[in-house]
């Protein structure tokens, strides 16, 4: 794989709207572990996030006349938000089978101090953290999602969820709780084992 230049990556995205397959596959090849990465922070189990990254794939190039290179990086971001939406969608699905239409309903684990300041995470791997980020429920790993990595306002939040700008302020605050909890309990341990 070799790294995209502003240069040929604005060609490749040229010739890949032209319906050039060596192009497509470039993109492909550059920018599938990194989308593959941003769908399984919604969707953990790896087959349903495969399906989801390669419906992104199918959207992005049946889609990417419609993109307009902005510089640098603006492919990328634009491949990251097709495959956010996709992810989400499948969420909104699983929601719908359930009878819950798009709205979400939220576990209530136990939190017993739900104002647990931010733990300190320096010396907890960056992969404990995805680890308990991944085992949150739907709901709450959505959110964690949208908010800290997507950037997203709870205004944006509400109307991609279907829920109302205090529910996702509140149940951030839930799923913050929740992962402070874990992080503190995830460091007690490794203290005790030393």
């Amino acid at each position: 794989m070799t790294l995209l230049t502003k240069e040929n990556e604005r060609s490749l995205v040229e010739r890949a709207k032209s319906g050039d397959r060596l192009a497509m596959k470039q993109i492909y090849d550059c920018y599938s572990n990194y989308l593959a990465a941003t769908c399984s922070r919604f969707l953990p189990d790896k087959a349903e996030m495969k399906d989801v990254l390669q419906d992104s794939f199918i959207k992005i190039f049946s889609s990417l006349d419609k993109f307009t290179y902005r510089g640098e990086g603006s492919l990328k971001a634009w491949m990251r938000q097709v495959a956010v939406n996709e992810s989400l969608k499948v969420l909104r699905r699983r929601r719908s089978k359930v009878g819950s239409a798009i709205s979400y309903t939220w576990d209530q684990p136990d939190i017993e101090d739900e104002s647990e300041e931010e733990p300190d995470i320096g010396n907890v791997p960056e992969e404990v953290i995805q680890n308990m980020i991944e085992a949150l429920p739907d709901g709450y790993r959505t959110l964690i999602n949208l908010y800290a990595f997507e950037q997203k306002s709870h205004k944006e939040i509400a109307s991609l969820l279907g829920i109302t700008e205090s529910t996702s302020a509140s149940q951030l605050h839930r799923a913050r709780a929740i992962l402070a909890k874990e992080i503190n309990e995830y460091k007690r341990k490794k203290g005790d084992a030393l």
